[in-house]
C-alpha cells in the first residue's frame, strides 16, 4: 500500500488525573515536558514523522487540550486538531477520527496511538508499525502491538495471545516479527495476577497502539457497536458543512463512554497482535515517570538546580525553577511541586493520586483541577 494512504490518529484527550498536580484541565499530560526534552505530544508527532506527514495526522483532544496543543506550536494544521465536546473514552474518540479519515480517503490505513507514551527505540517502533500497516492492508483485520512484560506491572492492561505465532519479516529482510492471534484482553490486574501473567509467557503488555484498514474498523463498529456506527455515519455525512459542529455536539450528548478494547477489540475477528520491543513505557502514574526519568538524565535539568540532598535516596522531585528544596534523611518519595500545589507521597502509591483529584472535585476546588 502506498504511504499516501497511511494516516495517524493521536489520542490526546485523556484524563489529567494520573499526573496531577502537574497535569490539569488546561495543561493535560500530553502538554507536559516530563523529561526536559519536549512535550509528550510533540515527541509523539516527531516519533511518527518519518511515516506520516503532518497533513495526514488527526489529533483528537478536549477543547482545553486543543488550545494547549496549538499554543505549544506544531506543524499539524488546526483543522486536523479536533476537539471532542466531552470525554467519552477511546471508542467514541476513534469513531470521530474514523469519520474524518473516511471522508478524506476511503482506502486509508490508520495507525492509532496515545500521546503520552515514552518510546526509547524510535527506529524499531517505526519498523513494527510498517509491518503492521502491511498486515492491516493485506488481511483487513485489526492489529494491536504487544510488548513482552519484564516485571509484574499492575497499572498496564494486558493482551493474551492464542499461542501459535506467524513470522512476519519486514520488507527489508533485516529481522522478523511474531504475529499472534489475540485470545483476550485483560484489564489492569492486581499484583498476584500480574505475576501469573508474567510467568505464563502468553500475556503481553497492551501498548494501546492499533493499526487497521478503514473498512475493517468500520465493519467492526457496525457489528459490535451499531449505535455508535450510526453516529459515525451521521458525523461523516455532515463533515465540512455548516452543521458539522452542531451535529457533533448533539451526537456527543448521548454517546456512552466505552473503551475501544471493551467495545471493539474484545469482540472483533480477526484481531492480531505484533510482538514488539522498542523501549516502551505508558506514563500512567508518577511512579512510572520516576522509573524512567534516570534514563532521560539531562545535565541542565532545571529540576535538579537548587536541590540539596543529604542522607537521602530514591527521591523523585519535580519543582519550579528558583525554588530551593532540601532533602534530609528521606528516601523513596515522589515530590511534585507546581507552585500552587505540593504533593508528597511514597513511591508505589502514586496510582492513588486520582483519589485526590476526585476529592477536590467533590469539594468544588476547581482552581486546583
Amino acid at each position: 500500500m502506498p504511504n499516501s494512504h497511511v494516516y495517524a490518529v493521536i489520542m490526546a484527550g485523556g484524563s489529567a488525573k494520573a499526573l496531577w498536580p502537574a497535569a490539569r484541565k488546561k495543561q493535560p499530560a500530553q502538554c507536559l515536558e516530563l523529561f526536559q526534552l519536549d512535550t509528550m505530544f510533540l515527541l509523539t508527532v516527531r516519533r511518527i514523522a518519518s511515516l506520516v506527514p503532518p497533513e495526514r495526522i488527526i489529533v483528537i483532544s478536549s477543547r482545553e487540550g486543543r488550545e494547549c496543543i496549538i499554543a505549544g506550536g506544531t506543524d499539524i494544521s488546526p483543522e486536523n486538531i479536533i476537539a471532542e465536546p466531552s470525554a467519552r473514552n477511546t471508542a467514541p474518540c476513534i469513531a470521530l477520527a474514523t469519520a474524518h479519515i473516511k471522508k478524506r480517503d476511503p482506502d486509508a490505513v490508520t495507525v492509532v496511538l496515545p500521546s503520552d507514551h515514552d518510546v526509547r527505540d524510535v527506529e524499531s517502533f517505526i519498523k513494527i508499525l510498517e509491518v503492521g500497516i502491511r498486515i492491516a492492508a493485506e488481511k483487513k483485520g485489526l492489529i494491536t502491538i504487544g510488548l513482552t512484560p519484564t516485571y509484574p506491572e499492575t497499572e498496564y492492561g494486558y493482551i493474551q495471545s492464542a499461542g501459535h505465532s506467524e513470522e512476519m519479516p519486514p520488507e527489508d529482510g533485516e529481522h522478523g516479527y511474531k504475529l499472534f492471534r489475540v485470545k483476550t484482553f485483560a484489564e489492569k490486574p492486581d499484583y498476584a495476577t500480574a505475576v501469573q501473567f508474567l510467568e505464563s509467557r502468553d500475556f503481553f503488555w497492551n501498548s494501546g497502539v492499533f493499526i487497521w484498514h478503514i473498512d475493517a474498523i468500520c465493519r467492526e463498529f457496525e457489528r459490535s457497536m451499531p449505535e455508535l456506527y450510526k453516529d459515525l455515519l451521521t458525523i461523516h455525512e455532515h463533515l465540512g458543512t455548516d452543521t458539522e459542529d452542531e451535529v457533533i455536539e448533539d451526537v456527543y450528548s448521548w454517546i456512552h463512554p466505552v473503551s475501544i478494547d471493551h467495545g471493539i477489540m474484545e469482540k472483533a475477528d480477526p484481531v492480531y497482535m505484533l510482538a514488539g520491543d522498542f523501549g516502551w513505557s505508558d506514563l500512567v502514574c508518577w511512579d512510572e515517570v520516576a522509573r524512567i526519568s534516570a534514563s532521560h538524565e539531562n545535565p541542565e535539568d532545571t529540576c535538579e538546580l537548587d536541590v540539596i540532598r543529604m542522607e537521602s535516596s530514591g527521591v523523585f522531585l519535580r519543582k519550579p525553577q528558583g525554588k530551593l528544596v532540601c532533602l534530609l534523611g528521606v528516601k523513596d518519595l515522589i515530590v511534585v511541586d507546581t507552585g500552587d500545589v505540593l504533593m508528597i507521597c511514597n513511591k508505589g502509591d502514586t496510582g492513588k493520586v486520582s483519589a485526590i483529584v476526585d476529592l477536590l472535585r467533590r469539594e468544588n476546588r476547581e482552581e486546583f483541577l
